[in-house]
């Protein structure tokens, strides 16, 4: 199956596989921020097939930024569920990828070389997981 995404479903696409990063770096222990942010970002520009086309650079267009991280949250959650249910319409399997895609770049956001993830990025995890599994 071909997956045709207008230019509006690749920066939902973006702001939402992105967002998810960038909720991760703003729920991070104070100084690690950027280094939650690095792994995340990492994992995403190395993401394949048609999804990794469209989520390997950052989005434009859309300011991704909030005074809080509630503000944030109210912007990429909605859009992680969207990704899905749009993706989930046109291919199945490039769902799966998108899913598989944003959980590889949160965990890897997450991972502190101390073991689990502090509890805020447990419990970032957890939402950001529920806003794929909603669609």
């Amino acid at each position: 199956m071909t997956i045709t995404l207008t230019d509006q479903d690749k920066l939902t696409l973006r702001t939402a596989a992105w967002g998810a990063v960038y909720l991760m770096s703003a729920a991070g222990a104070a100084g690690s921020a950027h280094k939650v942010a690095t792994r995340g970002s990492l994992a995403l520009t190395s993401a394949t097939g048609p999804i990794g086309h469209v989520v390997g650079e950052a989005p434009k267009g859309r300011d991704l930024k909030g005074k809080s991280v509630a503000e944030l949250a109210d912007q990429v959650l909605p859009a992680l569920t969207s990704a899905m249910a749009l993706l989930k319409k046109q291919d199945p399997a490039e769902a799966d990828n998108f899913r598989g895609t944003v959980i590889v770049a949160i965990e890897a956001a997450a991972e502190t070389g101390q073991g689990a993830p502090s509890p805020t990025l447990a419990d970032m995890i957890r939402k950001i997981t529920a806003a794929l599994d909603a669609a």
